[in-house]
């Protein structure tokens, strides 16, 4: 079932197509996310699926609702939390909750969410006194007292340390525990691969690819790099290794560029059966960050050195 629906989506700013005919759904049980460089039109996308700004064509439903023409219905059944949110200083941790949980007729118990997210021993502690992975733990929190079928996450991980965002990683994956929907934006192209069934990367107002991010990789074509140190080499050699396509052989380093399950073996058995003693063997598989550099306009073959003796 598709709990979200967007249809040739345009927005426009004067003479510029913030989007440009977007198209895509989101699936129940997914945690769906959006891609791009700043100024590609993700956020102008989500608040008008949210219902905050008006598109200027196209067609969007939210559970089968009109976010124009039901507001009021699809604001009981999504929850929004802002990149950035702030709030009263001087204001408690526990009455926020009890401030926000007002705005419900049928909230979810603050008390157990706190305990939830590890927030019960700050309960009494002023919201400007929390770190900010706290605070971002304490958006989320808010955000789920209305206990909403969606939830729409934009940038919760910016400016949170490793720590702090593995522990926003997994609240995300609780939530689709829980049988919600998460619809996210992120900067950060692993989080994307460790969270999301399915990424939308969007560039220039359109979307440029959609898939889940192991066929968004696939579907890139970008060779894996092996690379290890060595004396002596014959470089035309390793050129004939089946998957190598690109060989480089510099101050004693040898970077190559290929594809296929077997090109990391077929080259080791190429040392090997040659005799030849190597050092520091490393190698790189493509990931979701080197599609979306490739798919937004970066050229990944501008990263290759030239093929050369």
């Amino acid at each position: 079932m598709n709990v979200i629906e967007v249809r040739n989506l345009k927005k426009y700013y004067g003479d510029v197509k913030a989007v440009d005919g977007i198209s895509f759904e989101v699936n129940e049980g997914e945690i769906f996310g959006m891609v791009g460089p700043n100024g590609a039109g993700k956020t102008t996308t989500i608040e008008c699926i949210e219902g905050l700004r008006k598109p200027d064509e196209g067609e969007i439903r939210v559970l089968d609702l009109n976010p124009q023409k039901d507001r009021e219905k699809i604001y009981k059944l999504i929850s929004i939390q802002l990149q950035e949110t702030s709030y009263q200083d001087k204001i408690k941790v526990y009455e926020i909750c009890e401030f926000f949980s007002s705005f419900y007729s049928n909230p979810l118990d603050y008390k157990k969410l706190l305990d939830k997210f590890g927030l019960h021993e700050f309960r009494n502690s002023y919201v400007m006194k929390l770190s900010g992975g706290q605070k971002q733990k304490l958006s989320i929190l808010l955000a789920l007292l209305p206990d909403p079928r969606i939830v729409f996450l934009d940038e919760i991980t910016t400016g949170l340390d490793p720590k702090a965002r593995r522990e926003m990683w997994e609240m995300v994956k609780d939530l689709k525990k829980e049988g919600r929907v998460v619809f996210l934006t992120t900067h950060y192209m692993e989080e994307a691969e460790v969270l999301c069934d399915r990424v939308a990367i969007v560039d220039y107002g359109r979307i440029v690819a959609l898939d889940t991010p192991e066929e968004l990789v696939t579907k890139s074509g970008i060779d894996e790099m092996v690379s290890f140190e060595v004396d002596m080499i014959d470089v035309s050699k390793l050129r004939e290794v089946k998957g190598v396509s690109v060989v480089n052989f510099k101050d004693g380093e040898v970077v190559l560029y290929g594809k296929g399950g077997d090109l990391l073996k077929g080259i080791v058995d190429y040392l090997n059966a040659n005799r030849l003693t190597f050092r520091n063997l490393r190698t790189k598989k493509p990931n979701l960050e080197d599609t979306f550099l490739k798919l937004t306009g970066k050229k990944y073959e501008e990263e290759k050195d030239e093929d050369v003796n």
